[in-house]
């Protein structure tokens, strides 16, 4: 084990768009688009990283369809079930090293995402063993859910606690708790975490390497994460 890190405890690693391929945003554009509805950032931004039940009801209305956010979430599972048996969900390149170098560093380390803990089980179950306290957090009923993994699960200060998430809306909930965070964005997302002035956005599990590790453990004790904002 290398020298651990000085203040970061925890390492929480959002499962679809960082763990896992993404296999959500691709159905949910084709969900919307195929029915003539418009799929663009401002769409998206509704739509990702919110619960369930609000996320199915902003899809039928980009989609107009003329149902309940549960009924459209049943058709977009249906159709992701499609989706998923020509694009097969599997674990990112580099993410198995990830764990390593974060546990190499003496971090434990989390998941979590918003489905039931069968998706985890699915997908990561085999490599179960190298995740700590409950092993995967469904956030679903508090999304983004930084403060209830940090603070509620683990008993730690949220600045404890890097994050690595593909959606913005997890880093603008970040920034406002003063809490680490790295993007490894999805389709819009980029340009949203640019916005916010998210300082580490990498487009490789590869590019979070010991270096940039090390890098937030020191920016997270200086109180340096996001950027100072200058009075105007």
């Amino acid at each position: 084990m290398h020298q651990p890190c000085t203040h970061l405890r925890l390492v929480a690693l959002n499962i679809d768009g960082v763990l896992l391929n993404d296999t959500f945003s691709p159905v949910i554009g084709n969900f919307i688009t195929s029915r003539g509805g418009v799929y663009d950032a401002e769409t998206e931004r509704r739509i990702l990283s919110q619960p369930r039940r609000v996320a199915g009801g902003e899809m039928a209305r980009a989609a107009g369809l003329d149902v309940t956010g549960e009924q459209a979430l049943e058709i977009y599972f249906e159709e992701r079930d499609r989706y998923v048996a020509d694009h097969p969900v599997r674990p990112n390149p580099g993410a198995a090293e990830l764990i390593e170098r974060i546990r190499g560093l003496g971090l434990p380390v989390v998941c979590y995402g918003g489905l039931s803990k069968s998706h985890f089980d699915t997908h990561l179950g085999t490599w179960a063993h190298l995740f700590d306290g409950p092993g995967y957090v469904c956030t679903d009923s508090f999304r983004p859910g930084i403060k209830e993994i940090a603070v509620d699960t683990f008993g730690l200060r949220p600045d404890q606690v890097l994050f690595v998430d593909d959606v913005a809306r997890v880093a603008e909930a970040a920034k406002g708790l003063g809490v680490p965070f790295v993007g490894h964005p999805c389709s819009f997302q980029r340009t949203f975490m640019e916005e916010l002035a998210v300082r580490h956005i990498v487009d490789s599990l590869d590019a979070i390497d010991e270096e940039l590790l090390r890098t937030l453990d020191a920016e997270a004790a200086a109180g340096a994460i996001w950027p100072a904002v200058t009075p105007s």
